[in-house]
């Protein structure tokens, strides 16, 4: 579903991604592994093809947005997978380290988590303020908290903001990232308040319908009650 000019929202298993059809395609997330013949399928409807893949954004290290990767890459050494360092480095924790006992439970899951997840191949590191060249300027917004490295896009152009899983909607209001899934929920919940500072019109979220009922006004309502 097109969700704004050469933007579409694409259900893959496990979650949605987003795809940007420019000259080339970019990919925000890729679902979890066996989501490449949903993604094929979809493209085929809009008369596009894989082999115009130029990169993978990848808005955090959990499965159910970085498991589909490897099969998209596969064969491919101009696909550029790009993801923060503080979620590769928890990517490539060794098991021992995955399993250490820690004073929150959250965080334990989340490293394991990380842990069954597979590494992207050959990962270009992004990080908080960098602008990508798509959508007439896509800047890259850290929002820890979720996991170390989770990050929103924001396309100021089109006031449109990617949101990976740092916001969700629970009974139709727009709430904070998943506390059991959350690395640090107390983080993930300070890390809207960066959000706020946006101009947003329209918010893109990987497990829900895109959100447009006052997205300036959600945002900035969470960020106070963050603060409180």
């Amino acid at each position: 579903m097109e969700i704004a000019p050469g933007v579409h929202q694409v259900r893959m298993l496990g979650a949605d991604a987003f795809l940007i059809a420019e000259e080339r395609l970019t990919l925000i997330d890729a679902g979890m592994v066996g989501s490449r013949l949903m993604l094929e399928r979809y493209l085929r409807r809009i008369g596009r093809r894989t082999e115009e893949l130029e990169r993978i954004i990848c808005t955090h290290g959990h499965p159910d947005h970085i498991g589909g990767v490897s099969e998209l890459v596969r064969d491919r050494d101009d696909v550029r997978v790009l993801i923060h360092p503080a979620d590769l480095a928890g990517l490539r924790l060794p098991l021992r380290d995955a399993l250490a006992r820690t004073r929150d439970g959250a965080m334990r899951r989340g490293r394991l988590i990380q842990y069954l997840t597979r590494t992207p191949a050959d990962p270009t590191p992004i990080g908080d303020g960098d602008v990508l060249p798509l959508l007439g300027g896509l800047r890259v917004v850290h929002t820890p908290g979720h996991t170390p490295g989770s990050i929103c896009l924001y396309a100021k152009r089109l006031r449109l903001l990617f949101s990976g899983d740092v916001l969700q909607v629970i009974r139709r209001r727009l709430a904070y990232a998943s506390a059991f899934f959350s690395h640090d929920h107390a983080g993930a919940r300070a890390s809207v308040e960066t959000l706020a500072a946006l101009d947003v019109d329209t918010i893109a979220l990987s497990h829900y319908p895109t959100w447009t009922d006052d997205a300036n006004g959600a945002l900035r309502e969470l960020a106070t009650a963050a603060a409180s």
